[in-house]
């Protein structure tokens, strides 16, 4: 019978113990010891580990000193994990690809994601500020137990702390993983150990750091307009331009006709005439500026 407690334990009973079971974190196969980012063993357990052999939190394992941790990993040999711990289904990821514009393109998020091996791949261009993202809960619905959904960066996920937060809660608590490509969590998200108070905390300033990116944008352009200068697309239409179009307008010419002549969109003329009817542009530069043109 395989003990379901570590207390009590030497240090090479307690590592026999803990590798019976894969990690779900660095993914070191039974039998072996954890590993790091940069193909090292690691000097402690992940704790998602041994979450059915000890208490998931507060406990912290030292790799033996027989294992080499801060040597070069290699993988040990296969061990029987036992019946009362068996191991996990591998599992696949599953990428989401999402970018905010229309105009944006999705082809650096689908080649990060297809070259860390995932085996599918959903797409979306969609706002973060929609109430309802479908190919992200067709992505999330999708996993079977314990496939990983992946993502190139935190921020794919949604617009704010909250919505990072219970997105990576609620893949979790369905038996899943979440992993992240790039950025200060890279890796796969571990909601019992020290990942959890790290993921919390990035989220948070993700969010402050939003608002403080629109903070400085308003306090620029309000810089900018004490100055004079006004941001936004220059006219298509300039003084001269429309000055001609009033004439013809007054002579009774059409105004298909009139930008057809002048080689500009009918549309855009129209713009611009109800613009300078309704006294929002004004042929004086002075009376111009005043308004915010350029």
């Amino acid at each position: 019978m395989i003990p379901t407690k570590l207390d009590g334990q030497d240090d090479e009973a307690r590592a026999d113990l803990i590798e019976r079971r894969r990690c779900p974190r660095c993914e070191a196969p039974a039998g072996s010891p954890c590993r790091t980012r940069v193909g090292t063993v690691a000097t402690e357990y992940h704790t998602g580990r041994y979450d059915k052999t000890a208490l998931r939190s507060g406990l912290s394992v030292k790799v033996p000193g027989s294992r080499q941790p801060g040597r070069a990993w290699k993988a040990g040999p296969e061990v029987d994990p036992g019946q009362d711990l068996p191991i996990d289904r591998p599992g696949d990821r599953v990428g989401y690809a999402r970018v905010s514009l229309r105009g944006q393109d999705l082809a650096v998020q689908v080649k990060a994601l297809t070259d860390a091996g995932c085996v599918k791949i959903f797409q979306e261009k969609i706002s973060t500020r929609e109430a309802e993202r479908a190919e992200y809960l067709a992505a999330r619905d999708s996993l079977r137990p314990n496939d990983i959904l992946t993502v190139t960066r935190l921020d794919r996920l949604g617009r704010d702390m909250l919505e990072l937060i219970i997105s990576a809660t609620d893949i979790q608590a369905s038996g899943h993983r979440l992993e992240i490509l790039s950025g200060p969590l890279t890796g796969i998200y571990d909601p019992h150990g020290a990942g959890k108070l790290l993921f919390v905390m990035l989220a948070a300033m993700a969010e402050i750091e939003r608002d403080f990116i629109r903070e400085r944008t308003m306090d620029g352009l309000a810089v900018a307009a004490a100055n004079g200068k006004f941001g936004g697309r220059p006219r298509a239409i300039d003084r001269d331009t429309l000055a001609i179009a009033l004439a013809r307008r007054a002579a009774r010419e059409s105004v298909p006709s009139i930008a057809k002549r002048l080689g500009i969109g009918r549309s855009t003329l129209y713009r611009t005439l109800e613009l300078h009817d309704n006294g929002l542009l004004a042929l004086d530069p002075a009376a111009d500026a005043a308004e915010g043109g350029n």
